[in-house]
């Protein structure tokens, strides 16, 4: 696999300090899956009476471990839950052998738990295409059910990392009926990202009182304005899985509560953010924003054409203001556009509108933008009242050398 050299230079400065969530323990054990002298297998075992909820990759090639989850996610129990993550190989494109390896995981984690085994939750992220060598994980389950730790959530954040540079982490806190409610969660993901969802895997934790059905809706509702809203590559991975659990431990009713929700959306945003931050060989993190659509699917749709285009990306890596390569975007997006209506901005200075160059505009301005590491680009269609908003990052070489030395 290809080493990555250097943090990314959108690297938040550390990892935060996340609460620690009663009724979720957190554990780590080097396994070798395909790594050497790194951990890469985390283990987070959730108390009984705790909900589990998720949302998972759409892609027609997923994973086995994936769908193990979507088969597993809407049973509810009161015997807890446990979550083992390994990073490295992806267990995909694997047929019945990856059956088998998440059947095998499964079986080995519930044994040594006393969960059922339809309360093991797995995931594998890595190269695509190569039997996981699932006895170095199970060979480490007695290890990691003797070292959970609530206070381990940092540990467990950077065993999950392949090509990431850096964990991710992100919480927040709501007050409710005078009890604080605290979430904290973390993500990996660094290349393959694109919406449905993204090559990442996110574990999200609260100590909120909250059923299955409730939690799923502010999950799904999350994801799609967050997870769903970013893009490095366009490409979309075959092991895209965020699950969220919910202990009760606060004793906090949650149910409703537009807050909580609003936290869940917080964590899931910043975590999204951090995952374009440390997109492979990213320098700049761009925002873009549509306005004035005929509806709020077409400016997503141009949004998306915008953030995807390797000739904007390229522009952006080389801080050139090239406005020229969004008309070019909006017009391939298949979305309605009018030329004549359109205008263009980056950050607060207007490049371009109705249909010609701002004749305010000086090159000098739009290139003093494209020097920031944070970009916002944004384009109004002067149709309608449709909006979007989606994150993506620059192209640059760095993004080649880390893929084509992947598997080395």
């Amino acid at each position: 696999m290809a080493k990555i050299t250097s943090v990314s230079p959108l690297a938040p400065a550390a990892f935060p300090n996340l609460p620690v969530i009663d009724g979720v323990r957190f554990a780590t054990a080097e396994a070798g899956v395909r790594y050497q002298g790194r951990t890469d297998v985390m283990l987070a075992m959730l108390d009984p009476g705790s909900v589990v909820t998720g949302v998972f990759t759409r892609s027609a090639t997923r994973s086995a471990n994936v769908l193990d989850c979507q088969k597993k996610i809407g049973t509810d129990s009161d015997a807890g839950a446990a979550i083992i993550v390994n990073s490295g190989n992806s267990n995909a494109f694997t047929g019945r052998a990856g059956e088998g390896s998440v059947d095998a995981i499964s079986e080995a984690v519930a044994a040594k738990t006393g969960l059922p085994a339809n309360r093991v939750f797995t995931s594998s992220t890595g190269v695509i295409g190569e039997r996981l060598p699932h006895d170095r994980i199970i060979a480490k389950i007695d290890d990691l059910v003797g070292a959970l730790d609530a206070g381990k959530i940092a540990p467990a954040a950077k065993a999950i990392m392949t090509t990431d540079t850096f964990p991710k982490g992100a919480c927040a806190e709501v007050e409710v009926d005078g009890k604080t409610v605290r979430i904290a969660g973390m993500a990996k993901g660094s290349g393959m990202i694109a919406p449905d969802m993204a090559t990442m895997l996110v574990y999200v934790f609260t100590d909120a009182k909250i059923g299955r059905a409730d939690l799923q809706a502010i999950v799904s509702d999350a994801a799609d304005k967050t997870f769903n809203c970013i893009t490095v590559d366009s490409d979309t991975s075959t092991s895209d899985t965020l699950l969220m659990g919910a202990t009760g431990a606060s004793g906090a009713d949650v149910t409703g509560n537009a807050a909580f929700a609003q936290a869940v959306h917080d964590v899931f945003l910043d975590l999204a953010h951090q995952v374009v931050k440390d997109g492979e060989g990213a320098t700049k993190f761009v925002e873009i924003t549509v306005t004035g659509a005929a509806t709020d699917a077409d400016a997503r749709t141009h949004a998306m054409a915008i953030a995807n285009s390797p000739l904007v990306k390229t522009a952006i890596a080389g801080e050139d203001p090239n406005w020229g390569r969004i008309v070019m975007a909006i017009g391939k997006s298949g979305a309605a556009a009018d030329r004549d209506l359109l205008s263009i901005r980056f950050g607060d200075i207007v490049v371009a509108e109705k249909g010609w160059v701002s004749a305010e505009y000086r090159e000098a301005q739009g290139a003093a933008i494209m020097k920031q590491q944070e970009i916002p680009i944004t384009v109004d269609l002067g149709l309608g009242t449709g909006q979007a908003t989606v994150w993506t990052c620059d192209l640059t070489h760095g993004y080649i050398s880390i893929n084509a030395d992947y598997r080395s």
